[in-house]
């Protein structure tokens, strides 16, 4: 007849079969999700959800904007500042810019972090799945995520993808909704400056407003010159 011990290291040994199956479980759900997401626009995200919850739980008003759009109806503009503010090797990389995690350590370590080492591929990964919360976790399950993405979706979809469901504002969220709540204009007609603008407000979109950063948004359209934009 087995003792405490061997029946208390059974329960352990069941518990961590039982977890890792879970964990596998929810990672193929997630994988699976992506692979639908080639095709399917997503109905909503865990930061929409999250949101959401916030506001239940405070008490307080919420309404959420969320209009899907193709991203021929997004303007070349808007793509490309996006893409020069956050991602600007977007094109050349495979879901990782090991350069710019360098970089953003190297700022961490000195105290003076301008920006994150995050890709689109990331951060759409983070939006679909996880929220805004950090954790080791968080990042592990994302780390082997953003390799599915990149090779099922394509960076074509996943800019769209991107561009359409990131937060812009309280219960703002995609391209489309932005534009007509900030400029009250669809994003296919939004120019070089309004497009920098938001762009501008995507690391601190609940705090940030388009029409203070003229500063940040000059920066985003110079990139844009230098990268032939």
């Amino acid at each position: 007849m087995p003792n405490k011990r061997t029946r208390r290291k059974g329960r352990l040994r069941s518990l961590t079969r039982v977890l890792v199956i879970g964990v596998l479980l929810l990672w193929s759900l997630a994988a699976l999700t992506l692979v639908a997401a080639r095709w399917i626009d997503p109905p909503t995200t865990a930061v929409h959800i999250q949101r959401r919850v916030q506001a239940w739980m405070h008490g307080t008003p919420y309404r959420e904007r969320y209009q899907f759009v193709p991203l021929n109806q997004i303007s070349p503009d808007f793509q490309h500042a996006v893409i020069a503010a956050e991602d600007a090797r977007f094109y050349q990389h495979h879901g990782f810019d090991w350069h710019a995690i360098e970089i953003a350590a190297e700022g961490d370590m000195e105290g003076d972090r301008i920006r994150g080492g995050s890709t689109i591929t990331q951060q759409l990964v983070k939006n679909l799945f996880f929220g805004t919360g950090r954790s080791f976790l968080r990042k592990g399950a994302e780390f082997t995520l953003v390799p599915v993405a990149e090779l099922v979706l394509g960076k074509r979809r996943i800019l769209e993808l991107y561009l359409n469901v990131v937060e812009w504002g309280p219960g703002i969220y995609g391209a489309e909704s932005a534009s007509r709540t900030y400029y009250k204009a669809p994003a296919r007609a939004l120019g070089r400056q309004q497009a920098a603008q938001l762009a501008a407000i995507l690391p601190a979109p609940l705090k940030r407003r388009p029409e203070r950063m003229n500063q940040y948004s000059a920066i985003i359209q110079e990139r844009m010159r230098q990268m032939n934009w």
